[in-house]
């Protein structure tokens, strides 16, 4: 096997999801393994309600921040809800460049308010807030890919 064929085995490993390949032949043997994502530690509080909406609705579970994620400047996450993407996708804060950002820092949200954009396969879906709140934070940087069930936003409840 030359190193172009090889250079081109690696480029269909990364678009796909196969963890690792073995090829063998009369040249020698070529193992490729995809980097592993970092583990994301997460714990779960019964006292904690998860809210997300996209076209159709779906559940999510309960999550509290890690202490890790959490800094002496930040508010207390013992009563704050977790907004997370209902979908896989490039999560935007406005609606347009040129339109303002639907949700920051202080925001006041009500059920059915849009607090971001997440496009999916060229088509932009709205995702409604089904909690009334202040935000608190937004966990996610503008125009950055979002995976199912990713948190984007703590909110207080109000």
């Amino acid at each position: 096997m030359d190193l172009k064929q090889i250079h081109e085995l690696i480029k269909i490993i990364n678009k796909s999801n196969i963890g690792e390949i073995s090829i063998e032949d009369k040249d020698g043997k070529v193992t490729i393994k995809q980097k592993e994502e970092p583990a994301v530690n997460v714990t779960a509080a019964p006292s904690h309600q998860v809210y997300t909406t996209a076209a159709p609705s779906l559940a999510a579970a309960p999550v509290q921040a890690t202490p890790a994620a959490a800094s002496a400047a930040a508010p207390k996450t013992d009563n704050l809800i977790t907004v997370k993407s209902p979908m896989i996708g490039t999560f935007y804060r406005r609606p347009s460049p040129d339109k303002p950002i639907l949700a920051e820092v202080g925001s006041e949200i009500t059920p059915g308010k849009v607090v971001c954009i997440i496009e999916a396969m060229k088509l932009f879906n709205e995702i409604e807030s089904e909690v009334k709140g202040t935000i608190v934070k937004v966990l996610v940087e503008d125009a950055s890919p979002v995976e199912y069930d990713q948190p984007l936003f703590l909110v207080e409840p109000a």
